[in-house]
C-alpha cells in the first residue's frame, strides 16, 4: 500500500483491478514479425496500453501501477507471470518527489503548491511532469532480464539515446555519475525507478514538446548546474544554425510527439527483446478499469 506522506495529499486512490496478463495473446502489428531475438531465444511477451496523446492524472496511473505489480508478484510466487507490462503517457501538470527526496529542492512553498505535488516510492529527487513530455512505465520481471538495477537503469537510457538518434539525428549521452539522457549541458530525459521483489515500475521521461517553464519552480533532479532541454527546442535551435529555409520546416508537436513515440517504442522492444501486444487501451481496457474504479 502507498503511504501519501506529503500532508498536502489527500487519502491515496482506489487501484485499478485489471489483471493484464491474463489477457489473450495478441500481437502488435508493428513487432509481429520480430518475435525471436538472434539467439533464436524467443522474446518476452509485453502487454501494451498506449495512451501517449492521452493527459492521464498522475494518482490514477500511479494506483495502476501498483496494481499491476502486486498481481505480477503474486503471479511470480506460482512462476505463472507470463508478460511483462508497458505504459506510455502524458500527464497533467504535477510534481513528483522521490522516497529521500529533499523539499529543499522546491522553489515554493509546499503547503500551497500551484499544481500537485506528490511524494512517491521511486528513487531520485523532484520532477516535473507535463503535457508535451512522454512518460514510459515499464513493468519489468528482471528475473527475466537481468537483476542488476544498474544494468537496467543504463538499458532505459539506452532506449532514449538509440530512439532520439534513429527519429531526430539528436546525439545524446549519458554523463558520469548522474542518471538521465543528456545533449550537452541540457537533460532531456529523467529517469526515477523503483523495484519490488525485481519487478520495476515508475521509469522514464522525455521532454518532446514540454513546457520548460514548471522546472524553473524546482531544482530538477536535485542538480543546480544544468539545464532541462526539450526535443522540440534542439530541433528549432538546430534549424536557426541553419539559417531559416523553407526546407528547414519544423514539424508541429503532435508530430514531434508521435515521432518519438514511434521511435521509443521500436527501441523499447529492441534493448529488453520484448514483443508488444496490441494496444490495451484502444481495446478499451484502461477505459473500463477507470471506470470502475471511479464508481467504487
Amino acid at each position: 500500500m502507498i503511504i501519501w506522506v506529503n500532508p498536502i495529499l489527500s487519502s491515496s486512490p482506489s487501484y485499478f483491478t485489471q489483471t493484464p496478463s491474463k489477457l489473450p495473446v495478441k500481437n502488435h502489428s508493428c513487432f509481429a514479425n520480430s518475435t525471436v531475438s538472434a539467439s533464436h531465444t524467443p522474446r518476452r511477451r509485453c502487454d501494451f496500453y498506449d495512451l501517449h496523446k492521452e493527459l492521464v492524472p498522475y494518482a490514477e496511473a500511479w494506483s495502476w501501477q501498483n496494481a499491476i505489480v502486486e498481481e505480477k508478484k503474486a503471479l511470480s510466487e506460482k512462476n505463472e507471470d507470463l508478460a511483462d507490462s508497458l505504459i506510455v503517457l502524458q500527464h497533467h501538470p504535477v510534481y513528483t518527489l522521490g522516497a529521500g527526496s529533499s523539499e529543499g529542492y522546491l522553489n515554493f512553498d509546499v503547503k500551497n503548491p500551484h499544481v500537485d505535488l506528490y511524494r512517491t516510492e521511486r528513487g531520485g529527487e523532484v520532477t516535473y511532469h507535463g503535457p508535451g513530455q512522454l512518460v514510459m512505465y515499464p513493468i519489468i520481471n528482471l528475473r527475466y532480464q537481468k537483476m542488476d538495477l544498474h544494468w537496467y537503469l543504463r538499458s532505459l537510457e539506452e532506449v532514449v539515446i538509440r530512439a532520439l538518434s534513429s527519429a531526430f539525428a539528436i546525439e545524446a549521452s549519458r554523463i558520469e555519475g548522474l542518471t538521465g539522457v543528456w545533449v550537452g549541458n541540457q537533460k532531456l530525459a529523467a529517469i526515477g525507478i523503483k523495484v519490488s521483489r525485481w519487478i520495476t515500475y515508475h521509469g522514464l521521461a522525455l521532454n518532446v514538446t514540454t513546457d520548460r517553464t514548471p522546472f524553473q519552480h524546482i531544482v530538477p533532479c536535485g542538480i543546480r548546474d544544468r539545464q532541462v532541454g526539450t526535443v522540440k527546442g534542439l530541433l528549432n535551435e538546430e534549424v536557426l544554425s541553419k539559417g531559416c529555409r523553407e526546407d528547414n520546416h519544423l514539424a508541429d508537436d503532435q508530430e514531434l510527439i508521435d515521432i518519438a513515440h514511434k521511435s521509443l517504442i521500436t527501441e523499447f522492444c529492441e534493448v529488453f527483446q520484448v514483443d508488444l501486444g496490441i494496444n490495451l487501451y484502444d481495446e478499451g481496457v484502461w477505459k473500463k478499469s477507470s471506470s470502475a474504479t471511479s464508481k467504487s
